[in-house]
């Protein structure tokens, strides 16, 4: 196969919603259509035992939610399919954001009961900012829930969105009878049962066909008319180019945990999403079509098996092609590094990979030579753009809780750390280190991994902070600034200086007695 055919053949995506919304459930049916695997795990049920494939840490078992991105692929339709499901809770935003960087289009999951909730808000508009193509799944149709218009107008309102209909849903709840699909013009009946086979697909090309009242009865069959009439006078008619763009978004109604409705939204998804795109950098725009390789490390992992100890950096593929024992150049050290055991991802498992192309996902073994941002080249000065950290908002001392693992203790810091759990930064005062978070649940995940995987305990005191903000400005301003407001600077990991506000309006007041030093909320 060519290099093009390859680069043609992968579609690389994330799934997001808030949590709650099914968004692993549908991961795992996606994997299962897919042959990545023979069972399908439930997330939060007690009656499996066996736990999604996609969340692999001990902690995500015992809460039943995602704390970190996982990569899986699979073949599809001779094609490679490279999803990455995130975590859905807004405490860990910050991973599903800089992942958003790492691929080509998105699928949003949406509760029918609980329309477009505040996560999924947050998320779609980074989608907006980047023009990432957005598809919709309405899940859990099985279940009461909002009328599929007024779902529709929700979701256009509060997400600044246009939406296409690819498939619309006939009845819901205890009337749930499946779905038409109106890219393919078939009727796929819902088998309450959680399976779905050839039986249950019908090809209707004519809704006006009176066999259609056999299939689901009279009633359900006018409204199903006069509903599909309604969707394709209001919204647009489907247009690849408009969706490869962001100006509209395909929407399909299913039911993830009966493993309905998927199949349908794969299908469609395979043939009209975009392969990998342009990246821009600092220096210029990268086309995945070039010779020579390029990517850049957009997540860290420590102890993804704890028996090894072993610790990945993700790599996405950006142009040229990837090949095992070759030197790349590590554009942030400015040295050559060979890469003897790249890993292609099955969430927690890993195999060995020869090479790779745009648009795939690949894991490298870091002794602690990689940072989120780092790019690798063959030689090319790159820097990618647009993998953010935030401000953090919830701030807490960190103190070693037992003075004989003070080596753990400091070495499973450093690399949660690195893996962008949260942020420490160092107040120059006196030395301590505080802790930075999105939401509070990281400290419960640092807490728990520090003593499960690093044999360390940790102990948190309360510190009021409000805001870090990252500081520039010239030599002189900074030193006077610097000078001046000693108490309140700290650095992070990487060296650069922070200032810790106590309050908003100590914020305020020193922004306004400083105009020359730059206050930044985000760094890239």
């Amino acid at each position: 196969m060519s290099f093009t055919e390859e680069i043609s053949r992968r579609k690389t995506f994330a799934i997001i919603a808030h949590p709650d919304a099914g968004k692993t459930t549908l991961t795992e049916k996606l994997l299962l259509f897919g042959g990545a695997i023979q069972t399908a795990g439930a997330v939060k049920s007690n009656k499996i035992k066996k736990s999604t494939v996609s969340d692999f840490m001990e902690i995500e078992r015992q809460r039943g939610i995602s704390v970190s991105t996982s990569v899986m692929g699979f073949d599809y339709r001779d094609l490679q399919i490279n999803i990455l499901d995130t975590p859905g809770h807004e405490d860990f935003a910050e991973d599903t954001y800089r992942t958003l960087t790492a691929v080509d289009s998105a699928i949003v999951v949406v509760d029918v009961a609980n329309g477009v909730e505040k996560q999924t808000e947050k998320l779609t508009k980074v989608c907006r900012m980047r023009d990432t193509p957005i598809i919709f799944f309405v899940n859990k149709m099985d279940r009461e829930g909002k009328d599929a218009f007024d779902l529709l107008d929700e979701i256009e309102q509060k997400l600044s969105v246009r939406v296409c209909p690819l498939s619309w849903p006939i009845g819901m709840g205890s009337r749930f009878k499946g779905v038409y699909n109106l890219y393919a013009k078939s009727l796929v009946l819902f088998n309450p049962h959680g399976t779905q086979d050839e039986g249950d697909l019908i090809i209707f090309e004519d809704l006006a066909d009176p066999d259609l009242e056999k299939y689901i009865g009279e009633t359900p069959a006018r409204e199903l008319r006069t509903e599909v009439e309604m969707v394709e006078t209001v919204y647009p008619e489907f247009s690849r180019e408009e969706y490869a763009n962001g100006n509209i978004c395909p929407v399909f109604f299913g039911s993830a945990v009966n493993n309905f409705g998927v199949k349908e939204m794969l299908d469609c998804f395979v043939e009209i999403a975009p392969p990998p795109l342009p990246r821009i950098t600092e220096e210029r725009v990268v086309l995945p079509e070039e010779e020579k390789f390029s990517g850049f490390i957009f997540k860290i992992f420590a102890n993804m098996d704890p028996r090894h100890r072993d610790r990945i950096a993700f790599l996405r593929i950006c142009s040229g092609k990837f090949e095992r024992n070759k030197n790349y150049r590590h554009i942030r050290l400015g040295r050559e590094m060979k890469f003897p055991n790249p890993t292609a991802f099955m969430a927690s498992r890993k195999t060995l990979l020869d090479e790779a192309f745009p648009g795939d996902v690949v894991g490298l073994y870091d002794s602690g030579n990689f940072k989120i941002g780092d790019t690798l080249t063959e030689g090319e000065i790159l820097h990618f753009k647009g993998i953010p950290s935030f401000s953090p908002e919830q701030f807490r001392y960190v103190e070693n809780a037992d003075p004989l693992k003070q080596k753990q203790f400091a070495k499973g810091l450093d690399q949660l750390m690195d893996e962008g759990v949260a942020q420490m930064f160092i107040r120059q005062s006196d030395g301590r280190r505080i802790i930075g978070t999105v939401g509070a649940l990281q400290f419960d995940v640092i807490q728990h991994r520090l003593e499960s995987e690093y044999n360390a305990k940790c102990r948190y005191e309360p510190v009021s902070l409000h805001k870090a903000a990252w500081v520039h400005g010239s030599a002189a301003d900074m030193k006077e600034f610097l000078e001046r407001r000693k108490r309140d600077i700290g650095k992070d990991k990487d060296d650069n200086w922070v200032f810790l506000a106590e309050t908003g309006w100590v914020l305020q007041t020193v922004q306004e007695a400083f105009p020359n030093i730059e206050f930044r909320f985000t760094s890239e």
